[in-house]
């Protein structure tokens, strides 16, 4: 079921989770909810820098295919995480950007970006033989 605040509303409505829990964990659910899609943080991180356009996001993740490309972009509108600016003319021209919701969740990319740079100098590195 692609994501889109109804969904993720209407999965909170009838979580199964302890009401106690739910104080605690309702929060991780969400944003869980809103960047399960496998391509979901590399397209906002691809954003941070400003608009792009479908064929520059789609060279940037060579491995995407354009309908998943598709997919993710739609939910990502969806749930107010990014935004959609479709321009009249032809060929057709249509811009991608960040939300201003989307732009503070940069600061959780930026502090997985030190983590993640951190666990691979630590620990993937030495594995690796480099």
């Amino acid at each position: 079921m692609p994501a889109s605040i109804e969904n993720i509303t209407a999965d909170c409505k009838v979580c199964s989770i302890p009401i106690e829990a739910k104080k605690e964990l309702c929060s991780i659910c969400i944003t869980q909810k809103l960047t399960r899609g496998k391509w979901t943080l590399v397209i906002i991180w691809l954003l941070r820098d400003g608009e792009k356009r479908f064929s520059q996001l789609n060279k940037e993740i060579p491995q995407i295919k354009q309908g998943p490309l598709t997919l993710q972009l739609k939910e990502l509108v969806n749930v107010g995480l990014i935004s959609r600016k479709a321009y009249n003319e032809i060929p057709p021209k249509v811009e991608y950007s960040l939300t201003p919701k989307g732009r503070e969740f940069l600061q959780v990319m930026q502090a997985m970006d030190v983590w993640g740079k951190g666990y691979f100098s630590e620990v993937l590195k030495p594995n690796m033989g480099l």
